[in-house]
């Protein structure tokens, strides 16, 4: 075995190996949900090209940083699920296809939800942080930006990717999506650069309280432990 392919079974293999099982005993039929939001994002979009859609998807799932924050909120669960109009639908379908199927046979459904609407959510709040510090903090974001709907998977799926990464001894694939969305910042520094970093620095909270509570786990019961079982 060379030392590529060495390095990807160390990298990946964990991750091949818990995906797989399930796969081949079940299919389709192992990723409900993941098949559900993929059918909920195309039926969306379908809606919001439509003359008498368009204001219907806004109402119930267009985010912007210039919304009342309870409104915010309350269309932000639905807004992960709303394409970017300026980006292509099958781009957004396939992450989440791909990235979400991942994450719900390795995780579960419920984790997975969670983490993707903490990125989500993080994402949102921090594009309001952003306009308040203003165009001249290296943190902050121009006026106008309150006036972009702030809609999508990407945050969602940026979190997910990193999560299971770190969860499944991926670290290496984790760090690159994390600095391939530094890199993304640097070049254009635009709304959903800066909205992927906050989602990431939401989820390495989550991995930091996941991993406290692995560790008290061991402590209570006086003995190491691997990764969790497959959860469905």
């Amino acid at each position: 075995m060379n030392t590529l392919a060495r390095w990807a079974r160390a990298e990946w293999g964990l991750l091949y190996v818990t995906v797989r099982e399930p796969l081949a005993k079940r299919r389709l039929r192992a990723i409900p949900m993941t098949l559900a939001a993929v059918a909920l994002t195309a039926a969306i979009q379908l809606v919001q090209n439509q003359s008498w859609g368009y204001r219907f998807v806004q109402n119930v799932g267009g985010v912007r940083a210039e919304d009342p924050l309870w409104l915010a909120l309350l269309r932000t669960p639905v807004s992960l699920f709303v394409p970017a109009l300026d980006l292509p639908v099958w781009g957004a379908l396939a992450q989440i296809l791909f990235v979400f199927g991942i994450a719900e046979i390795c995780l579960g459904q419920w984790r997975t939800l969670v983490i993707a609407y903490t990125a989500t959510l993080a994402g949102t709040l921090y594009a309001r942080v952003g306009i308040w510090l203003g165009f001249d903090n290296p943190f902050g974001l121009p006026a106008s930006d309150a006036l972009v709907v702030d809609t999508g998977p990407s945050a969602a799926v940026v979190g997910l990717a990193v999560f299971v990464g770190w969860r499944y001894g991926a670290h290496v694939t984790a760090g690159a999506v994390a600095a391939a969305m530094v890199v993304e910042v640097m070049l254009k520094g635009n709304l959903a650069g800066k909205e992927h970093l906050a989602a990431i620095v939401a989820v390495v909270g989550l991995i930091g309280l996941s991993a406290l509570r692995r560790r008290h786990r061991r402590s209570r019961s006086g003995c190491g432990s691997g990764f969790p079982p497959i959860q469905s």
